[in-house]
């Protein structure tokens, strides 16, 4: 419910926005090569940029910056990347191939590296709506899908997907299901949220996130875990789960990285400009998460380090400073009674 979610106000769920710094820990790597890291590897530092190979690397950005579009097409074409999306876009690829590179030869002479998550949970909520949204509509989830990325061999390696029956208003107006392609027959038949969210858990822990591999939720835009989920937790009497208190912002990671302003960051528009096409049915949840899912492994692919950008804390929704060091979602637990 991509568009949908623009109309949704922060402060019918008392959400804030506030510059509030995370506290710094340790950050965590992955192997360039094989299989990542256990969670347990001893984080490095790359905050040294006075290594001879961050100049190298500046000399090279300097040239990319100086080619024309059509210079950029035929690198690209000549190193076998992607030759598809804006003139911006095709500057980040290359630059992060030759950032790879260099970084790659760094590593084995002893030098800096990047760092990753070993996975990342991309998360788009489906939820009971209106077409006019009153002020006092209290959106239920409806649609649970999550679509895991392996941040190392950039591909979507699995997924999970419910649906959910709400409980407050239980019938779907027909401008839900129009939009959502949700029936009335796919929630009647779901279980409840606290126990969809189990299953959530499950499915993490059998993957062995925030255990084994350091992982990232990661959502377009902020409403589904600062607004959605929140929502739902209360309806639901239910502590808010620990593992969705900070997530990635796309939007957030998109327009920063390519330098574009908000409104260039729906979904459409950012599958337009890195040259992709929608692939589904609009506004399902797995099929807009899987969506998603493209749009943050094209970025990773064009040299995006993608980290926690946003947070909740006390029903607030807080931002994270790029300056944080990128730090894992904690292991999932079951979700806990609020009486």
């Amino acid at each position: 419910m991509d568009e949908h979610k623009e109309n949704i106000h922060a402060e019918d769920v008392n959400v804030k926005m506030s510059n509030t710094r995370e506290e710094a820990k340790p950050c965590s790597r992955i192997c360039p090569a094989g299989e990542p890291d256990p969670q347990g590897s001893p984080p490095q530092s790359n905050s040294d940029f006075s290594h001879p190979v961050y100049k190298e690397i500046a000399l090279a950005n300097g040239h990319i910056n100086r080619m024309s579009k059509d210079e950029l097409r035929i690198k690209l074409a000549e190193l076998h990347l992607d030759t598809r999306g804006v003139k911006d876009v095709m500057k980040k690829r290359l630059k992060s191939h030759y950032k790879k590179q260099k970084l790659m030869q760094s590593a084995a002479e002893g030098g800096p590296t990047d760092t990753y998550y070993h996975y990342i949970c991309v998360v788009d909520f489906e939820a009971t709506c209106e077409e006019d949204n009153p002020s006092d509509f209290h959106h239920e989830i409806i649609e649970f899908p999550m679509v895991l990325i392996n941040t190392h061999t950039l591909e979507i390696v699995d997924s999970f997907q419910e649906y959910v029956k709400p409980e407050l208003n239980p019938q779907l107006s027909d401008f839900c299901v129009k939009l959502t392609g949700i029936t009335q027959k796919m929630v009647d038949e779901a279980d409840p949220f606290p126990d969809v969210l189990q299953r959530v858990v499950a499915w993490l822990q059998e993957r062995e996130l925030g255990t084994k591999y350091k992982y990232a939720i990661l959502t377009d835009g902020a409403w589904d875990m600062s607004k959605f989920l929140n929502i739902q937790c209360r309806l639901s009497r239910i502590r808010y789960p620990q593992f969705a208190k900070k997530w990635i912002n796309i939007r957030k990671s998109y327009g920063n990285f390519y330098k574009v302003p908000r409104t260039q960051t729906k979904l459409s528009t950012m599958l337009e400009k890195l040259g992709l096409k929608y692939e589904g049915r609009p506004h399902s949840g797995l099929d807009d998460s899987r969506n998603i899912a493209r749009i943050a492994l094209r970025m990773l692919q064009d040299g995006c380090q993608l980290r926690v950008n946003e947070r909740i804390h006390a029903g607030q929704l807080l931002s994270v400073p790029s300056s944080a060091p990128v730090e894992g979602a904690p292991p999932p637990h079951n979700p806990r009674s609020r009486d």
